[in-house]
């Protein structure tokens, strides 16, 4: 590619000019020197930039050139670099009087004003540069009058430009660069200019808002364009087919640019292209088999990346020999990676990521000895790692997380020196790690074997060759006791250590107040979580600190707001913890604070309202007792708010309601009183989850519950409410549609190596279920064990995203809607212990994801609904119902409630007799559904009943497996569906 610094070239070969301070051969003309001395004078040069600006001689001047042999000034050369304060001020027309001028570089000022017009009368001018010089408003279409400027450079986004016509005056251009200028206007009007311009060798145009294509040219002119730079434009276009037939072009950037269509195959045939890059448009796509199959002769750089190919890689892929770049992530690629890569022997970089591929890594990976980057994540690899990958010897980063890969890690990756990260993570790899897999890679700063079956041996005075940064070995197997090599290792930041069956107390040189404790910097993320560490908590001065579930005990120190300054994300959850919470917790800058799940006492300290940042309080099942501190409403971006299973009394504080942010408000198993507060229905539009079950509130439910358009969970069960069910429910608009999505609700700014996330225990059956991944995906209403009466209104029936619906033990009358068959996701309706009358509609039948039914102890009346899993369903289901009969009761109904009425069951009487017996095979084979359903669905709900506390193990596996299949992928299904939204 071409560059024109022209000053320089001219200067050192041309012998024309004299530049300033390199000669006194000659003296300017003393009119010029006046016309620079005015131009300073206009000039704001608050770093004595032209403090050589004086005297006689101007061509001794700084950025002063001059003719050797007439003494005219033919450059001036006032570019900023960084570092420097830019030349403000106007550009006075004494500029003009330079006749001779044929260089002009003011780039990277700050001047005022537009683009002086008198820069046309320059007509000797060759190299004009004003680019990000502050100027602003439209570009002077009298610039085209500069027939012999070969190099223009205008880009700067305070630019506009409504017609390009100007341009095809330049007739001598060989450069030009208008980045960034509002170019909008045109449409496709863009081209037609340009294509005039038959020396063009390099155009740039990026971010300038273009919108369209011409798609037809009466001639094809670029014959010497070599350069295309069009990326940042608004196309919403094809690519026009002459664009792939301009023989001349090296390289080409449209990249980010809204295209659309298919990326044209003669793209491939082009003689001397090098680089192209089309990245990031993802409504386009090419077949891969078609696309990679082309000749690409000199093909240097390709990056396609976060677009719509598709297809199978090619075994041609092999002939692209002068490959250096090659990225093709975020695509829907397919198939397996072919072993002709071998032969893409001046390979450097190779990026995958997130396609589909399938198959096992080729052995001839190995043979790609130049390759410096292998990235290979989140796809369907299988097989082991070939364990030629160790001959990659400048191989610096080896990222295959998120596949199927089994088998073991090769310890040929010990051979890798120059390797500076390493992520196997997710994966199915077993086996063990030793120090041989580590022996020379002195270069690594980031280690990711999380979410294998590894097991680390080594010996226990082993002294890493390495310093990382991040250290996350999660899942594997390091205890039992703590790895004492970790002693060595001075610079990390994120340790994940979490479930590495780790057990007794962690070692004293790695706690206390010691300096550099943790030997990990300040600003270090640690995750010991999910071993067996006991013993008093540590308090290493670190930006997050998760210690959850493990057996630490005592007290949280009363200094930990002093010690732990730096702390944005502490857990301690699920460890036996007592002792009060720490007023000096309130110093410090939490994110992120989980003190659940311990032995904590006394009262919530008011000093926490002053963690402003905080995003996450959950302090649920301890013994804490007294008020809700009105401070707390004083952090107004908390987004999650977990007070349940405690001893705390009073009234919900009205500060609260300054929490707009809130997502999850969580206060169930209190002893908290007074009448539901109206606010709540008005003050979080982004309520998920309000568990305030098992307290002592009373009063009615407020209208402006309705309003809670984004809640999912409604739980107000065991309370003292009374009143009627508002009709208006059926407002609550993310329980009016079905939850297809799972959303991994995380909280945190950490998210990229850490975060905190959202839980609730819900009741279903009588059972309490603790819900995580799965969470977004539920949607439930509780209000059992109140006071409600009056009907049930029919207008509940409009959630039909419903999972789950308790109305049991109230003093709801009426009958049950027939419209009760739109809730068609129900799993569990309890409706027991109310005063209802009437039939069981027939149409209840048809909920056929319906796992558990109770409408026990009501005034029901009529024959029992028999078809689909209705038949599934025990006794105790209907029991307490003296008017109801028919299976699964023992009460059988009479002939006049067979023969007429509202309860006459579907196809029954004597159409049945007329069957000739085919109805006991039908009868069979429903009850043989029946037991298809009973055993799927309402198993889990008989094994728990018989010991709970099975109930907790079953549903933390249904989660995990839900996690371990999906955590990677979800993720990219989100950024798949978030990535179009730009």
């Amino acid at each position: 590619m071409e560059t024109f610094q022209f000053l320089w070239i001219i200067c050192l070969l041309s012998g024309e000019l004299i530049c300033g301070g390199v000669a006194q051969l000659v003296h300017c003309n003393a009119a010029e020197r006046e016309a620079l001395l005015d131009l300073k004078m206009g000039l704001n040069d608050s770093w004595n930039r032209l403090s050589s600006w004086h005297g006689t001689n101007c061509c001794q001047w700084s950025g002063i050139a001059c003719h050797n042999t007439t003494g005219a000034v033919l450059a001036v050369d006032l570019p900023n670099s960084s570092g420097r304060q830019p030349l403000g001020g106007e550009i006075r027309p004494s500029l003009a009087k330079l006749k001779s001028l044929k260089h002009l570089d003011l780039s990277g000022n700050n001047f005022t004003g537009k683009i002086p017009h008198f820069l046309s009368s320059l007509e000797n001018l060759q190299y004009l540069n004003l680019s990000y010089a502050g100027f602003s408003g439209a570009i002077p279409p009298n610039l085209g009058n500069l027939s012999s400027l070969q190099f223009l450079d205008v880009s700067y986004w305070g630019l506009t430009v409504d017609n390009l016509e100007w341009v095809s005056g330049l007739l001598s251009l060989k450069y030009l660069a208008m980045n960034s200028v509002h170019l909008s206007k045109l449409g496709g009007e863009w081209i037609e200019p340009l294509n005039k311009l038959p020396l063009l060798s390099e155009l740039h145009l990026e971010y300038c808002g273009l919108s369209g294509f011409s798609y037809s040219l009466p001639s094809l002119n670029f014959t010497s364009l070599k350069v295309l730079n069009l990326q940042g434009s608004l196309f919403k276009a094809k690519l026009p087919t002459w664009l792939a037939n301009i023989s001349s072009l090296v390289s080409v950037d449209i990249g980010n640019s809204m295209l659309t269509g298919r990326i044209p195959l003669g793209f491939g045939e082009l003689p001397n292209l090098q680089s192209l890059k089309l990245n990031y448009n993802l409504k386009l796509s090419a077949s891969c088999f078609q696309l990679f199959a082309r000749s690409w002769k000199k093909i240097q750089i390709l990056d396609l990346s976060i677009n719509g190919l598709h297809g199978r890689l090619p075994t041609l892929l092999g002939n692209m020999t002068s490959l250096i770049h090659f990225d093709l992530h975020f695509n829907y690629i397919e198939g397996g990676i072919p072993s002709s890569i071998g032969k893409l022997s001046n390979l450097q970089y190779i990026d995958l990521y997130l396609n589909n591929l399938t198959g096992s890594l080729p052995d001839s990976i190995g043979q790609l000895r130049n390759l410096v980057e292998l990235r290979l994540n989140s796809n369907l690899l299988q097989g082991s790692i070939p364990s030629s990958i160790g001959n990659l010897q400048r191989l610096t980063t080896l990222t295959l997380a998120s596949n199927k890969l089994n088998g073991t890690l090769p310890d040929s990756i010990g051979l890798l020196s120059e390797l500076s990260s390493l992520d196997v993570s997710l994966n199915k790899l077993t086996g063990v790690i030793s120090e041989a897999h580590f022996r020379r890679l002195g270069k690594l700063e980031k280690i990711d074997l999380s979410e294998n079956s590894f097991i680390l041996n080594v010996s226990s005075n082993w002294v890493p060759p390495f310093q990382v940064i991040f250290l996350q070995m999660g899942s594997c197997h390091l205890g039992p006791s703590f790895p004492s090599w970790l002693r060595s290792q001075k610079q990390v930041q994120v340790l994940d250590f979490s479930g590495a069956g780790i057990s007794g107390s962690i070692p004293k040189c790695l706690e206390g107040h010691i300096p550099n404790p943790f030997n990990v910097t300040s600003y270090a993320n640690v995750d010991l979580s999910s071993n067996q560490f006991k013993g008093p908590i540590p308090l290493p001065n670190v930006f997050l600190l998760d210690l959850s579930n493990n057996q630490f005990s005592g007290s949280i120190p009363e200094n930990i707001g002093q010690v732990m300054s730096m702390l944005s994300f502490l857990s301690l959850s699920g460890n036996e913890l007592t002792g009060a919470i720490p007023v000096s917790i309130g110093e410090i800058s939490l994110d992120v604070l989980d003190l659940s799940k311990n032995n904590l006492a006394g009262s919530i300290p008011s000093s926490i309202g002053n963690c402003s940042s905080l995003t996450v309080l959950d302090l649920q099942k301890n013994n804490l007792s007294g008020g809700i501190p009105n401070s707390i409403g004083q952090i107004t971006g908390l987004q999650t708010l977990h007070l349940s299973n405690n001893q705390l009394s009073g009234k919900i504080p009205s500060s609260l309601q300054n929490l707009s942010k809130l997502e999850t408000l969580d206060f169930g198993n209190n002893m908290l009183t007074g009448n539901l507060p109206r606010w709540i229905g008005e003050d979080f539009p982004r309520l998920r989850i309000l568990s305030l079950r098992s307290n002592k509130f009373s009063g009615e439910l407020p209208l402006a519950l309705s309003n809670l358009s984004s809640l999912q969970i409604l739980d107000l069960a065991e309370n003292q409410l009374n009143g009627s069910i508002p009709a208006n429910l059926s407002n609550l608009k993310a329980m009016t549609q079905q939850q297809n999505v799972n959303h991994y609700l995380l909280y945190g700014t950490l998210s990229e190596h850490h975060n905190y996330q959202e839980n609730i225990y819900v009741t279903i059956n009588g059972l309490e279920l603790r819900y995580t991944r799965t969470l977004s995906l539920l949607t439930s209403i509780d209000m059992s064990g109140n006071n409600l009466s009056g009907e049930l209104p029919e207008a509940i029936t409009k959630l039909v995203g419903l999972e789950v619906l308790n109305l049991s033990r109230n003093h709801i009358s009426g009958q049950i809607p027939k419209s009760i068959s739109e809730l068609r996701q129900l799993l569990s309706l309890d409706l027991s212990g109310n005063r209802l009358s009437g039939p069981i509609p027939q149409s209840i039948s048809s909920l056929t994801f319906l796992g558990n039914l109770n409408v026990s102890n009501n005034n029901l009346s009529g024959i029992i609904p028999s078809t689909n899993q209705m038949s599934t369903f025990n006794a105790s289901s209907f029991a307490g119902n003296p008017g109801l009969c028919g299976d699964p009761l023992t009460v059988k109904c009479s002939n006049d409630s067979n023969n007429g009425g509202d309860n006459y069951p579907d196809g029954g009487g004597k159409a049945d007799q007329a069957d000739n017996g085919n109805g006991f095979i039908d009868k069979w084979f429903y009850m043989s559904i029946g037991v298809g359903f009973a055993a799927g669905l309402l198993l889990p709900y008989l094994v728990f009943a018989m010991k709970r506390s099975w109930g907790g193990v079953y549903f933390a596996f249904v989660d995990g497996t839900a996690y371990r299949l999906s955590s990677e992928k979800m993720k990219a299904a989100t950024r798949r569906r978030n990535r179009g939204a730009r």
